[in-house]
């Protein structure tokens, strides 16, 4: 029991030390997973959702924590109950949004490892019986250090982490994990190898024979059968390859111009991709920053998924000299983690982007 122990202990603490990590990168978007989580259709508790980002930010920062804790043998009691609730907890998150297709990315490692909801499933449960090994054998966790030690390593790991949230709250994830990172072609994220992986599905096909129902599956070929056609029922059982980009627009009036804007040699988005939330002071500066890059050739194009009199209403208070094109909501939020926020395109490669905080950072050439 003792080696079962030692093996769970570092197994997972350096685990949820580098799920943790992840999240703790992008809080943001581990909110917006949360928002999904708590919307109606999903588990139904919309009166979570405008506290998506402070909960955010307490589980990624405690998820660490728990980590640290268990590796240095840090109140043993209280961790391993507290990773024993924690895993439980998300054991019935990722449960629920397989069997009922509900969340299709759980975001336990955020943007850097996709796991489908089954994979998340058996991730949980692997934890979990690791963790119930803990929970049972831990007379075997032994500190590593002495009680002050412990502690001092503790109130560092707590500042680091709060002082590392700080900062890619205030600006950008430090390590983009996400398909629109610096460096990108949007044009190549969308497209699709000829040698890429196609979906499989299975067909079930049903039949009157002899007044008995027949049911035959197969995967696209229709069967010879001495009867009479009912019906046909389709199940996806392998997804085919989905690119890093999708459900990337850029429309106005019905018309989507994302084939022509991203020819442009210098071009400027200005995302923000609900003005309702929007953070209506920086647009001072998203100004006269806007009207910098017109006036070194670059073309401006705002981005939203607001509509038209919103739209209308921030270029009019803000006598902005640029017009605003919709784009899905989910694809802004995942091309930049600010509301607003702006990137510097060159022929669909992304050259520069930011925070509306770093708005002083763009360079025009």
């Amino acid at each position: 029991m003792k080696y079962v122990v030692g093996i769970s202990r570092v197994f997972v603490g350096i685990l949820f030390i580098i799920s943790g990590f992840i999240k703790l990168n992008d809080p943001v978007g581990f909110s917006f997973k949360l928002e999904e989580y708590f919307s109606q259709g999903v588990l139904d508790m919309p009166v979570f959702e405008p506290y998506a980002l402070a909960i955010s930010i307490f589980v990624v920062i405690f998820e660490v924590l728990l980590g640290v804790m268990l590796l240095v043998g840090f109140r043993v009691k209280f961790t391993v109950w507290s990773l024993l609730i924690m895993i439980v907890g998300f054991t019935f998150l990722t449960f629920y949004s397989a069997y009922y297709n509900k969340v299709t990315d759980c975001g336990c490692f955020g943007d850097a490892i996709k796991l489908t909801p089954w994979e998340s499933f058996t991730k949980d449960i692997i934890l979990l019986v690791l963790i119930l090994a803990l929970f049972i054998g831990q007379k075997y966790i032994t500190p590593l250090f002495s009680f002050k030690g412990r502690s001092i390593v503790m109130v560092i790991s707590l500042m680091l982490c709060i002082a590392y949230c700080n900062h890619v709250l205030n600006h950008l994830p430090v390590i983009d994990f996400r398909p629109y990172k610096i460096g990108a072609n949007i044009e190549d994220g969308m497209s699709v190898p000829e040698d890429a992986p196609k979906p499989i599905y299975d067909y079930a096909w049903k039949f009157d024979v002899n007044g008995e129902e027949k049911v035959i599956v197969t995967q696209g070929d229709y069967p010879q059968v001495n009867g009479e056609f009912i019906d046909v029922e389709t199940t996806e059982v392998q997804k085919g390859y989905e690119p890093p980009v999708h459900d990337f627009t850029i429309e106005q009036d019905g018309e989507d111009f994302a084939a022509s804007l991203l020819q442009e040699s210098k071009l400027l988005m200005v995302i923000a991709y609900d003005l309702r939330k929007t953070n209506e002071e920086a647009y001072a500066e998203v100004k006269s920053v806007t009207d910098q890059a017109k006036s070194n050739g670059y073309k401006v194009i705002g981005m939203s998924a607001s509509n038209s009199e919103q739209t209308q209403a921030l270029i009019d208070n803000h006598k902005l000299d640029f017009e605003f094109y919709f784009t899905d909501e989910t694809t802004l939020k995942t091309i930049v983690r600010s509301n607003p926020g702006m990137l510097v395109l060159e022929k669909g490669t992304i050259k520069q982007k930011v925070h509306y905080n770093d708005l002083d950072e763009l360079k025009f050439n």
